[in-house]
């Protein structure tokens, strides 16, 4: 190759790599983020600082686009004390493991399990009704069949207690991040305690409500807890589990097997969702990119299990700063940016926005353009233009070579 045309390649590269150091275009989404239409009001773009005021709109953006709560603006929905009265207490469903005990009898007092089709059959009577029912109620059924089967001219002494509850099969949609039917309260082997297996009395949080919907990604911050839908039976009930957020005692059910639960939304982004509790998430796992200076991988940089896994209400610039992408020499560091992908999760649609760190780092409103983690997201940091510079000139001596 002639000097003149590896002086023109030369030439021809510089000119290419030095206009990648330039600033990328903004980009381009189909959700309308510039104007606080996205998912969230956090993701659209930070105007120029002036002299006015800094003041934040996004929690009031957000807020505008709410429908009205279904169960009321006071938590009062209809029938409530009903539903309470039909759910309260726990229940038996099937599998579960109960002690019968009838007065000394050696013939019906042993251990039963609730059979597939949700009865309780004890030798020589008729199948007795357990699945959604108290042990008050089946102790009752139990002493009045003895009675009608002359096996005793008066109802005996009775009881009916659980020992063991087992996992239960339910479907959680709507307003989750993973509608899906699970299997909650299973234990392994190793969670058995022998002690408390041959104990009366079982415990019942593993198949409560929160539990299921924890399974299922937990609510997103777009959710109606005001009128979350269970569908038992053929019947559904409304329930206000508004109480979890608002410091309120809150209608924590005992789930059974075959149970639907539907958490309905209100179309729009709640900040005050962003918080841990026994509905949320319990955290965000991301993907993540980290700077090609100054060190070469994520390994280097200690980004982790732990810095890629992140409490529920972790915001974007708070995973920036644990990925190591602020910080460092002033002269080469200042200037970097970071870009957020995510989905939005009632539409499916991605979006993704890019941040100066330093404007962000520096303007006092950062907080309005600072977006809230969602599960899935992915956070991409950029290198300095200084140092992108510098990564030029070593391209260009490592490709072209110098000409005297």
């Amino acid at each position: 190759m002639s000097n003149a045309r590896r002086r023109s390649l030369g030439a021809c590269l510089g000119l290419g790599l030095v206009a990648g150091c330039g600033p990328a275009p903004n980009p381009q989404n189909i959700a309308p983020v510039e104007s606080g239409g996205g998912y969230q009001a956090q993701y659209r773009d930070p105007p120029a600082r002036g002299g006015e005021p800094a003041m934040l709109f996004s929690a009031r953006l957000n807020a505008e686009r709410c429908t009205p709560h279904g169960g009321g603006p006071d938590g009062g929905v209809k029938g409530s004390e009903l539903v309470e009265y039909a759910l309260r207490g726990e229940r038996l469903s099937r599998n579960d493991l109960v002690d019968v005990r009838v007065s000394d009898d050696p013939t019906f007092t042993s251990n039963y399990v609730v059979s597939r089709d949700g009865m309780l059959k004890l030798p020589f009577l008729p199948p007795i009704a357990a699945q959604g029912r108290s042990t008050d109620e089946i102790e009752a059924d139990l002493a009045a069949a003895l009675v009608r089967a002359e096996f005793y001219d008066a109802a005996p002494r009775v009881s009916v207690r659980a020992t063991d509850f087992a996992s239960v099969s339910v479907a959680v949609s709507g307003a989750v991040f993973e509608p899906h039917a699970i299997e909650i309260g299973r234990q392994s082997g190793d969670d058995l305690d022998p002690a408390r297996q041959l104990a009366l009395g079982a415990s019942t949080e593993a198949r409560n409500l929160s539990a299921a919907i924890r399974a299922a990604g937990g609510v997103r911050p777009d959710a109606d807890l005001s009128a979350v839908q269970l569908r038992r039976a053929g019947r559904s009930y409304t329930l206000d589990l508004r109480g979890v957020f608002e410091g309120r005692n809150a209608a924590d059910v005992m789930l059974l097997t075959g149970d639907e639960i539907t958490v309905p939304s209100r179309q729009c982004f709640q900040d005050d969702l962003m918080r841990p509790s026994p509905l949320s998430p319990p955290g965000v796992s991301l993907f993540l990119s980290n700077l090609t200076q100054p060190a070469t991988g994520n390994a280097i940089s200690a980004i982790g299990r732990e810095v890629r896994e992140m409490p529920w209400g972790t915001r974007f610039m708070q995973a920036v700063v644990d990925t190591n992408c602020v910080g460092g020499a002033r002269a080469t560091s200042a200037y970097r940016s970071a870009v957020l992908l995510t989905r939005d999760p009632v539409t499916g649609v991605s979006t993704v926005i890019e941040r100066s760190i330093e404007d962000q780092l520096r303007r006092a409103d950062r907080d309005d353009f600072d977006p809230y983690l969602l599960p899935g997201d992915a956070i991409a940091c950029y290198d300095s233009s200084i140092t992108n510079l510098s990564e030029v000139a070593g391209v260009l001596g490592s490709v072209v070579p110098v000409i005297p």
